[in-house]
């Protein structure tokens, strides 16, 4: 069992939900919503989905808390169930059309891409460190799955390899095999945008 006080939070509101006292999944929402939504919509690059994932998970933590390991960590568990509802809704978007990061919000008329959270510029930033964010979010957003998930996990959520390999169910030189491969690509990618930007035809 872990020294963290957090985790040792955890296990118990997880031990209080399998005791039937159903506020306590209140307690592991209060702590963990927000950056399960962040990392979702990193993913899905669709606020809507992410937000539907993210409760779709906290239920299955719900109808799942009774098989909850209490010497596991609790974030490991949350974070494997997320990602493989993220896996079912990329299968189910190949059988479907999917959202442009571009598409626009009919409400506001802001695109996708702008509404991410973290990594937009802030107001006193200009309009090229804008444009290079967004090209860093559609590169990271073309990135197979697989070599993405690794280096969401890594860069954003700041897990540990050990982690990110229980959490996908591989070995730790998988992980550090997907996530080179997934630097490599982002780097390719972005040179090959920014050498555009800079030598337009």
């Amino acid at each position: 069992m872990t020294n963290d006080p957090g985790e040792q939070q955890d296990a118990l509101d997880m031990e209080r939900l399998a005791a039937g006292h159903d506020v306590a999944l209140n307690d592991l929402m209060a702590r963990h919503a927000g950056k399960l939504f962040h990392y979702l919509i990193r993913q899905l690059q669709n606020e809507t989905e992410a937000e539907e994932l993210a409760q779709e998970t906290f239920v299955r933590v719900y109808q799942n808390c009774g098989r909850y390991d209490r010497n596991a960590r609790f974030s490991t568990w949350l974070y494997t169930i997320a990602t493989n509802l993220v896996r079912d809704r990329f299968r189910w978007r190949r059988r479907h059309p999917q959202v442009s990061l571009e598409a626009e919000d009919e409400n506001t008329g802001a695109t996708l891409g702008e509404k991410l959270p973290e990594t937009k510029p802030g107001p006193g930033e200009n309009l090229v460190a804008e444009e290079r964010a967004n090209s860093v979010r559609r590169a990271v957003a073309k990135l197979p799955e697989d070599l993405r998930t690794v280096l969401l996990l890594v860069e954003y959520e700041d897990r540990s390899h050990a982690e990110i390999g229980t959490l996908l169910g591989c070995s730790v030189k998988a992980v550090e095999s997907r996530l080179f491969r997934a630097r490599q690509q982002l780097r390719a990618r972005l040179h090959q945008e920014f050498a555009s930007e800079s030598n337009p035809m």
